[in-house]
C-alpha cells in the first residue's frame, strides 16, 4: 500500500513540475511593453549607422528579463519596401524567431515564408541593444513589420563559450 502512495505522489510531483515550468516558459516571465512613440522602431540608415524611427502604428510589444533574445513586436507602417532597402542596412539569410502561441499578432511560419519568397525584408534596427544581441524588423510588402532580437557574430561566440576576440566589444561586467 505504502508503494503506491509513493508512486502517486512521484507522479503528482512530476506532473506539478512539469505544470510549472510550462507555465514559466510560456507565459511566466514575458511582460507587454509600453509602447514610447517615434522609438519603438528603428532601422539603421545606410548614410551614417545610426538608428533612425520610421513611420509606424498600432505597436504590440513583449520581452522578458530572463533573455534579450525574448523580445517580440508587431506593428503597421505606410513606409514601402524599396523605400526601405534604398536608405536603410538591410540583414540576409535570418530566420525569425519563434515567439509564444498567446502573442498571436507575430505569426513566425507565415514571416519567414514570406522572407523566404522575398514579400517581407529584413533591416537592422540596432546594434548590440544587449552585449551580442541586433534587433531585426522585418516588414512585408502589406505593411505588416516585426521586430525580434538575434545573436550577433559576438554574441554567438560569447554564449557558446569560444573565445571573443579583438573583433568583439568586452562584456560588460556584472555583478
Amino acid at each position: 500500500m505504502s508503494g503506491r502512495i509513493l508512486a502517486l505522489l512521484l507522479v503528482a510531483a512530476g506532473l506539478i513540475a512539469g505544470g510549472a515550468l510550462y507555465y514559466l516558459q510560456v507565459y511566466g516571465f514575458y511582460h507587454e511593453v509600453a509602447a514610447r512613440p517615434g522609438e519603438d522602431v528603428t532601422l539603421v540608415a545606410l548614410s551614417d549607422g545610426q538608428a533612425v524611427s520610421i513611420r509606424y502604428a498600432d505597436f504590440r510589444a513583449i520581452d522578458a528579463d530572463s533573455s534579450p533574445i525574448r523580445y517580440r513586436a508587431c506593428f503597421t507602417t505606410d513606409m514601402g519596401l524599396d523605400d526601405l532597402s534604398a536608405a536603410f542596412v538591410a540583414v540576409e539569410d535570418i530566420e525569425p524567431r519563434n515567439a509564444p502561441g498567446w502573442f498571436d499578432c507575430f505569426d513566425t511560419g507565415a514571416l519567414a515564408a514570406a522572407l523566404e519568397d522575398g514579400t517581407a525584408r529584413a533591416y537592422l534596427g540596432g546594434k548590440n541593444v544587449a552585449y551580442g544581441v541586433d534587433r531585426i524588423v522585418a516588414i512585408t510588402e502589406d505593411g505588416r513589420g516585426f521586430v525580434w532580437h538575434d545573436l550577433n557574430a559576438c554574441g554567438d561566440k560569447a554564449y557558446d563559450g569560444t573565445v571573443i576576440g579583438e573583433a568583439c566589444p568586452p562584456r560588460p561586467e556584472t555583478n
